[in-house]
């Protein structure tokens, strides 16, 4: 039986009975020292999920606890998942795989490029067996006609939607609220790609902390819909700001790549363009812009993927 997610945390649980073959580390908090902070009479701090594990880091292995639990439990079936070339969700989900001994087949969005990125190529070794599916058909894969037959075709299998967008995925990631909710902050801020780990913060910390959600996507139109179907109740209150996104899902600028080189300069931490580093950017230049009241504490959430970084051209970024 499950122990309350209040009794002990995850990671922990998780070396225990789930993945007792690695080593994870409990995440710290981490003061930001800046001028600018400073002058504005702020404090921000970073919660460094990605320091959980290399590869199995942020809010990647949070969402998929309880999916690796349910597998664990029913060792005769196989995962299947979905993601992009590039997919943190994908590599995270192909290593746990292989350290529990469980079958995985991921299925990949387009056509299979000639070169491998360095996503895909890790997926593989992990073991993960790869298929490739036309854009159309993957707009899909939500679809209950898709679903039925991915179920018919795999009828032992544990099928974990895309970025683990489900109501267990957000269960799993309200998880990182035991990391931070008997801190008080103001303000609590996190990059949204799926809105699954945005749902989970926005439930389990309650009215502890205003929670402002980063969308890394363009045209981020539906995030009222993807909290509601992800359960979350219309009372609980949050902000969403779309205006830090780049250009759209894995986009970047060279003001982007500026501000990751100048963030890991001065702070020694290290950023990924898709997620993190837009977040940052965007709670940087609202402090600049002076919209936290003074004397705030603010905590960011470091939601991991710096395997993303891989897809970069050498020497891009100074780490």
């Amino acid at each position: 039986m499950l122990q309350s997610k209040q009794e002990i945390f995850m990671p922990q649980r998780l070396i225990k009975e789930i993945l007792p073959g690695i080593i994870l580390k409990r995440p710290e908090i981490t003061e930001l020292q800046n001028e600018t902070y400073q002058k504005n009479n702020i404090q921000v701090y970073l919660l460094r999920l990605d320091e959980i594990h290399p590869v199995i880091s942020g809010n990647k292995l949070f969402k998929l606890y309880y999916f690796l639990e349910e597998a664990k439990n029913n060792p005769d079936k196989k995962i299947i998942t979905f993601g992009g070339a590039y997919s943190n969700h994908l590599a995270a989900t192909a290593f746990a795989c292989n350290e529990m001994n469980i079958p995985c087949s991921g299925i990949v969005r387009g056509e299979r490029p000639e070169i491998l990125s360095p996503t895909l190529l890790f997926c593989l070794q992990q073991g993960m067996q790869i298929e490739y599916i036309g854009r159309e058909n993957y707009r899909r894969i939500n679809e209950n006609e898709f679903l039925n037959g991915l179920k018919k075709k795999h009828p032992d299998s544990i099928i974990i939607p895309e970025g683990g967008f489900s109501i267990r995925g957000k269960e799993g990631a309200s998880i990182i609220c035991q990391l931070f909710n008997d801190k008080k902050f103001a303000h609590v801020c996190l990059p949204v790609g799926t809105a699954t780990t945005f749902a989970g913060i926005i439930e389990s910390n309650g009215d502890r902390s205003g929670i402002i959600g980063f969308g890394v996507l363009k045209n981020f139109t539906d995030i009222e819909s993807r909290l509601r179907q992800l359960k979350v109740s219309p009372n609980q209150k949050y902000e969403f700001n779309n205006d830090y996104h780049f250009g759209g899902y894995a986009k970047k600028t060279n003001d982007l790549i500026s501000f990751m080189n100048g963030f890991y300069n001065q702070h020694k931490i290290p950023l990924d363009f898709v997620y993190t580093a837009k977040m940052m950017f965007g709670v940087n230049d609202l402090v600049q812009k002076k919209y936290f009241a003074q004397g705030a504490k603010i905590l960011c959430i470091h939601t991991g993927g710096l395997q993303g970084n891989n897809s970069l051209p050498g020497g891009t970024l100074v780490y």
